[in-house]
């Protein structure tokens, strides 16, 4: 009997986690009575999925895309400094990023406490909790502490909203505001109390993934209160001075006391105005943005949630399949963050403060986002892509060069590659970019394609161009005192460099850059050059190496460890060739030579037998195993699309297969995500995946269709035509393909559709079946030269 025939079994198994899941979260898996769309989305959300050390995500109150984040925190210099398996917060942090794999952020903590102010040390005032008492929804936090203080937390795009309400009989009612330490380094911080109920200051830090020395952005708040404060103090380091307005950082802390007259009533509020421009631009926010009340800025931040939300809702499936998805898109769209303020002023990368004429937009993690997470946010917020888009074009203008991964207003040069240049590509052939704004980024992406920047103390741009540029591939060279660095991920940093290249080869041929189209064209394949026919493993033969500048191999070639290959190995790596699968394949044999390796790769009769256990035991499962593993690595974007590569063999249905395996990786509990988010990448990838839809080729705008896991999914783009997917039937827990697919155009043979055939598309109705198919064989997408 074919593996592919054991459908049965691998049904149960995952019928059985999902019901399992369902249990222990106390909510039932089964079926609503048909395929009805939620009333309130955000009522499937779950903020809490992924707060641990590896998903690394916080539960705090936030809007899409917001400036502030406003969230408990638990620990710091820790991930998003809240950890669900920890009992004690320390206060509520108004700056953090989702999923981000090391500490940063965490920016103006406040704190309510009772009774005497004796300490500026936050373990000796945090306070214990339990999950029993928290509440979680978008847009709102509120948990109530052991010692009977209340905190409730939301927010709008630049303030934080806070209101505490306090026990009876507790004696003085303090509100602690620490501006000196946050989750990471911080290298200056002030402090001032401003008349009887305002407190402002500001914030100096910028360490991020272990590096030091490096003040990348500032940032300032004003919080006014809706009591006066009966006395204050403030704090550097561990000396408290009663009375005093003013206090700057010492070694560790800067911060400020505030105590109210317990007979004036219980509660106390605060709203708080953030800025990176100055203090003036963090009250003009707070007073533009300020709600009528506490319960004004809950209602809309709930009501914005639940119309993001609804851009992509979904209906059918189990109610963990619902809570799992929307708790997915809910973490998809928190990132890229506003860095401007309501007049449009923003600090840029030449820490000047400039007036941009559309929304700027800040915290780039591109290497991580420019696989599933800005292809998410150009679909269904056209508008904000593309000022995203003019964002990183400011960013060149004052910086003289394009951001990697970009903190505030300093780039970090984490990771590698080129992950800028297909993103942007990608939005040119979505048609959001106008000529002038389009031209403008081409000579940018042109210049950073071919150059490096001279002093490379903020930008190190594609440090690998001198190499790559002669060669075809870059060099390899362990540059001394940096972490990070083309060269030194040179293996993983040539197939970046060629798929970016190749993108970009589309916008210059678009724009009528002919000799420039033409080169970049060239440079399409470069990753054939890093590729050694002598090199065997697992039984194949034939593997991407690294290689010094002239030629030699780097180091040990064995494909199963991760030597120069930047957080994977070449297993993994061997597949980011996906702008020409044709000649990707014709190096491991051809098609069918390539499927098989895929079949190996994703332990594919597991697969087929039991989808659980394959992802959970023939695949890579931490969040940090990155290194030295042959396996799918679903933990970690390098391989992210790897699943979809099968549309180019002649099994195409392998794909749907995959997703329903990688689906059982996803949970609806705090423990329920499979690795970092990085900034919604990783649930991006969800997302698409159980919608059936995928752009496996950053920059070509084309998205590969696989079976839906929904019965119904409509997608509501910003300004644009709804368009819905119907899949009778369709369900997470079986293995499931497509069998036909047909728009308002007639039947789709192909397994693709662009951009704008999807926006055009109206009705997508998907035909599934448990049995295998041909549907889609042979009609892949083209190479990215192709669409020249």
């Amino acid at each position: 009997m074919r593996a592919w025939k054991r459908l049965s079994t691998a049904a149960l198994v995952i019928a059985t986690l999902a019901t399992a899941t369902a249990t222990t979260t106390g909510v039932a898996s089964a079926h609503e009575r048909g395929p009805r769309f939620a009333k309130d989305p955000t009522t499937l959300v779950d903020t809490s999925i992924g707060n641990n050390g590896d998903g690394t995500t916080f539960p705090g109150a936030t809007t899409p895309f917001g400036m502030v984040q406003l969230s408990p925190d638990t620990q710091l210099n820790k991930y998003a400094s809240y950890d669900y398996a920890q009992d004690t917060i320390l206060g509520f942090s108004h700056t953090h990023l989702s999923g981000v794999g090391c500490q940063t952020m965490g920016n103006i903590r406040f704190m309510p406490t009772t009774g005497a102010v004796t300490s500026s040390d936050p373990a000796r005032y945090a306070a214990k909790f339990s999950h029993d008492h928290e509440t979680r929804s978008p847009g709102y936090y509120g948990v109530t502490f052991d010692n009977g203080i209340e905190a409730e937390l939301s927010a709008t795009q630049r303030t934080g909203q806070h209101r505490y309400t306090y026990p009876g009989g507790a004696g003085a009612q303090n509100v602690l505001i620490e501006a000196g330490e946050s989750n990471g380094s911080t290298y200056a911080g002030d402090i001032e109390v401003v008349g009887n109920d305002t407190v402002e200051g500001w914030v100096q830090g910028g360490n991020f993934c272990g590096e030091t020395g490096k003040e990348r952005y500032r940032v300032y708040f004003s919080a006014k209160f809706d009591r006066t404060f009966k006395t204050f103090g403030t704090w550097t380091d561990s000396t408290l001075t009663p009375g005093r307005r003013e206090a700057a950082r010492g070694t560790k802390r800067a911060g400020a006391w505030l105590s109210f007259d317990p007979a004036k009533g219980d509660r106390v509020g605060s709203s708080v105005g953030l800025s990176y421009t100055s203090v003036d631009g963090a009250r003009l926010n707070r007073e533009a943005e300020q709600p009528r009340s506490f319960d004004k800025a809950r209602t809309h931040a709930h009501d914005t949630w639940k119309d993001e939300l609804n851009r992509m809702r979904v209906a059918g499936g189990s109610t963990a399949d619902r809570r799992t998805y929307y708790s997915a898109l809910y973490r998809s769209l928190l990132h890229p963050s506003i860095g401007s303020d309501v007049d449009n002023r923003y600090r840029g990368f030449d820490d000047k403060v400039h007036r941009a004429d559309a929304p700027y937009y800040q915290m780039f993690s591109l290497w991580d986002t420019y696989r599933s997470q800005n292809q998410l946010v150009a679909l269904l917020e056209p508008d904000k892509a593309r000022d995203m888009a003019k964002s990183v074009l400011r960013i060149y203008e004052d910086g003289g060069w394009l951001p990697r991964w970009g903190l505030g207003g300093g780039e970090t040069n984490v990771m590698s590659g080129d992950p800028v240049t297909p993103w942007i590509v990608d939005l040119y052939h979505r048609g959001l970019l106008d000529r002038r704004t389009s031209d403008k980024l081409f000579a940018a992406l042109w210049k950073n394609a071919n150059e490096v920047p001279a002093d490379q103390s903020l930008f190190r741009g594609r440090d690998g161009n001198p190499t790559y540029v002669k060669n075809g591939f870059v060099g390899y060279q362990n540059l001394p005192g940096y972490k990070f660095g083309d060269s030194r991920q040179a293996g993983s940093a040539t197939l970046e460099y060629a798929l970016a290249d190749c993108s970009l080869s589309t916008m210059a041929d678009g724009l009528g850059h002919k000799d420039e189209a033409a080169a970049l064209a060239a440079r399409c394949d470069n990753f054939t050059k890093l590729w050694d026919a002598s090199v065997t493993s697992k039984g194949y033969t034939g593997f991407p190496v690294t290689r010094n500048a002239d030629g030699s191999v780097a180091g040990d070639p064995d494909p199963t460890k991760s030597g120069a290959f930047h957080e994977g190995t070449a297993w993994q790596y061997q597949w980011l060739a996906q702008q020409d699968p044709k000649t990707l394949f014709g190096l491991m044999g051809g098609e069918k030579g390539a499927e098989q390796r895929l079949d190996t790769f994703f332990d594919l009769p597991t697969v087929l037998s039991d989808p659980a256990k394959a992802a959970s035991g023939s695949w890579v499962t931490g969040a940090y195993d990155y290194h030295n593993n042959f396996a799918f690595n679903p933990n970690n974007e390098p391989d992210f699309h790897a699943p979809w590569m099968y549309a180019w063999t002649g099994s195409p249905w392998k794909t749907s297969a995959v997703l329903r395996a990688l689906r059982t990786l996803y949970t609806d509990d705090a423990y329920g995500m499979p690795g970092n988010d990085d900034l919604g990448s990783t649930s991006s990838l969800l997302v698409f995946a159980m919608a059936g839809v995928f752009e496996a080729q950053p920059g070509s705008a084309h998205y590969i269709v696989s079976a839906p896991m929904f019965d119904k999914v409509e997608i509501r783009p910003a300004h644009g035509r709804r368009i819905t997917v119907e899949a009778p039937g369709a369900d997470a827990s079986k293995l499931q393909y497509v069998s036909s697919v047909r728009t308002g155009k007639g039947a789709l043979h192909r397994s693709w559709l662009s951009h704008k055939d999807l926006l055009r598309s109206g009705t997508i109705k998907v035909n599934l079946s448990e049995e295998p198919t041909n549907w889609g064989a042979g009609m892949a997408p083209p190479a990215l030269a192709a669409q020249r």
